[in-house]
Parts: C-alpha cells; sequence; structure tokens
C-alpha cells in the first residue's frame, strides 16, 4: 500500500514550463494570439537492488533489481481561484499505470478548499506524503500506515473540503471505493484534524520530514467510516534543526483497523517509532542521514491473534532532499505464527524533476 503526491509539492519538485503567450501568429488576424494558463510538469522514478533471504529456508532467496515506482505529475491553474491536478504512475508490482491523481481544486484562502476528483482523502500522515516524501525507503509494509481503502495507490474519488485554522488544519470528505463489499449506495466518510504547535505545513498534502527547513511538532487524528466499519489513526513528526549539529526526526503512529482497511485480516491495530539524525557537514556532493524504524502490528483472526513486528535500518545519502537521494536499507521482517520471518539487504534511488 503506498501513496504521494500533488500541487503542494508543485513548487518543490516540479520543473516549471510556463505555456504563458505560447502563440502569435503573424499569417492571419483571425489567429492573434492564443494563451495558455502556466502548467508545471514533472517526473518521478524509485528503482532499488534487493537481496531477500527467508528463515528456515522456507522459501528461496531473491535477488532482485526493480522499478519500484515511475511517475509524472502535471498541475496548472484554470484561474486563481481554481486549479487542476493530475498525475499518473506506473507500479513495479503489477506492471500497471494508473491515474492516480485527477482533481480539480477550488481554493479561495486558507480556510475554504474544496478538492473534487481522485486524490488522497483525510487520513494518516504516511498516506499523505507516500513513499516519495517519506524519510525511510521500506513504506507500507509493517501493517500500521496506510490502511484505509483506497481505489488506486491510497486515493479514493470523491469531494472534500479542508482549511487551515492558525495552527489547526482540518479536512472532511465522502468518498466511494470501489471494492468494498458495503453496498452501492453506502458513502465513505473520512476526516482529519492536525493540529501544528510550531512550524505550520502549507498545503493539504503533507511530508515526512522537511530535512531541517522546518521545526515540527505536529499531531494529527484521522477517522473513516461506512457501514459501520471504522478505521481511525493518531500520528506524532517532531523535526528540530539543531543550530550547527544536525537534524534530528521522531515521527511514530498508532491505527486501529476495526473492519475498515487494514492488511490482513478483518480486525488489525499497530504502532510504529522512526528516529532520524542528519549530519551537519556534507559528504561530498550531500550529507548523510542515519535513521531507525520498528513497528509492531497484531492481527485479530477468528483462530486467534498474529504479531508481526518489522526492523528497518537505513543510511540515506541525500543530494537534494526528495528529488535525489540514495538509500541502504536493511528490512527485518518476523511473525509468531506460520509466515516465514525475512530479511531484506537493499540499495534504493530516488530521483525526482
Amino acid at each position: 500500500m503506498q501513496s504521494d503526491h500533488s500541487a503542494h509539492h508543485g513548487t518543490r519538485r516540479l520543473k516549471a514550463v510556463a505555456f504563458s503567450a505560447l502563440l502569435a501568429a503573424p499569417m492571419s488576424a483571425a489567429f492573434a494570439q492564443v494563451t495558455l494558463p502556466p502548467i508545471s510538469v514533472g517526473a518521478g522514478i524509485r528503482t532499488s537492488f534487493t537481496d531477500t533471504s527467508y528463515d528456515n529456508n522456507a522459501s528461496p532467496d531473491v535477488s532482485d533489481f526493480e522499478l519500484n515506482s515511475a511517475r509524472i505529475y502535471i498541475g496548472g491553474s484554470v484561474t486563481e481561484n481554481i486549479k487542476v491536478m493530475f498525475n499518473t504512475e506506473y507500479s513495479g508490482a503489477d506492471e500497471d499505470v494508473n491515474v492516480i491523481d485527477a482533481a480539480a481544486m477550488f481554493s479561495f484562502g486558507d480556510k475554504l478548499n474544496i478538492w473534487a476528483g481522485r486524490f488522497l482523502p483525510p487520513s494518516d500522515r504516511a498516506n499523505l506524503y507516500g513513499p516519495y516524501y517519506a524519510s525511510h525507503w521500506g513504506t507500507f509494509i509493517d501493517g500500521v500506515q496506510d490502511g484505509y481503502p483506497f481505489e488506486t495507490t491510497g486515493r479514493d474519488d470523491g469531494v472534500m473540503y479542508w482549511g487551515q485554522f492558525g495552527i489547526t488544519k482540518v479536512s472532511v470528505g465522502a468518498f466511494d471505493v470501489q471494492g468494498l463489499t458495503k453496498g452501492t449506495s453506502d458513502v465513505l466518510w473520512a476526516g482529519r484534524v492536525q493540529m501544528d504547535f510550531w512550524d505550520q505545513e502549507a498545503g493539504y498534502y503533507l511530508n515526512g520530514t522537511y530535512y531541517g527547513e522546518k521545526d515540527l511538532l505536529a499531531v494529527g487524528v484521522a477517522a473513516q467510516t461506512v457501514a459501520g466499519d471504522n478505521a481511525y489513526s493518531v500520528d506524532f513528526l517532531l523535526e528540530k534543526k539543531l543550530g550547527n549539529a544536525g537534524v534530528v526526526t521522531v515521527e511514530s503512529e498508532y491505527a486501529k483497523y476495526d473492519g475498515l482497511g487494514g492488511y490482513t485480516g478483518p480486525e488489525s491495530d499497530g504502532w510504529y517509532l522512526l528516529g532520524g539524525y542528519i549530519m551537519p557537514q556534507p559528504v561530498g556532493v550531500g550529507k548523510v542521514q542515519f535513521m531507525g524504524k520498528f513497528g509492531q502490528t497484531t492481527y485479530n483472526f477468528i483462530g486467534g491473534d498474529a504479531k508481526q513486528k518489522t526492523t528497518e535500518l537505513d543510511l540515506n545519502y541525500l543530494i537534494k532532499d526528495f528529488n535525489a537521494r540514495v538509500t541502504l536499507f536493511y528490512i527485518d521482517q518476523s511473525y509468531d505464527n506460520t509466515t516465514p520471518d525475512s530479511k531484506q539487504f537493499g540499495v534504493g534511488l530516488q530521483v525526482q524533476i
């Protein structure tokens, strides 16, 4: 399960292709001038090499080069108050290209924003930043993050209101999610409230880190419900630049899937804790970040509970934050049932324009 991103990130990750005053055809007065609004176009790639081994020879070891994800981002303004977002993704998991974002966004100030179409609904922070804007490499594998139901890569089709009121960001929306066996007339309702006690995070979509650009102390609560089934989560992010001593990041989440969403079984609950540190001095063309993450999830089956534990250790080389970074990662997953334990070593590359 995964997610990622929108016009909120456009100013950072998309190279603007300005199409203002596109044509001025001198051959005929009938074609005096054609003008298109400003359009931004960008792309992102995540690719990796992994070596995975399973305990007790439960399955053969696997060494694999993979194109994990490839995306195209397109955004533009129709008027001062109306914008359009259109993003696609190729997923290496299913070898398909899907429309992940296709939304009309109406903005009338910080307190009044309406989105309609397909986009990330109100949910946990992890879903609202996705793999491209996460701190760590192994997103959405611990059974905790982004377990809400979705249409494609965390997105749903629907309409949403969101607004910023001082330190508080509020969002609420109604959505239709294909594949939910809840009846054709049922609507999924989703909401989120977030408070930023230090610096504010602009826009609706979020990050898992700002690499020291912001001092953050943020707490968010999200919930979704449909036909009596529910899912909810609480997430936390602290990020602080320590003067000339580097940047420290602490992120955590607790999530409960009570008949809605989740990864395995009708119900589950779990938590994770992530910690990271960026060294202050550059090494070559980038900076080095050390990171560790531990997550634990309990799945509630009819025959009894099963527990999953996930440990991840990352060494990130940050060439240009989210736009160019290399990660050496180790991921250990263990279970207290018959599911085989696994260990994975790998190197991942992320590049965006």
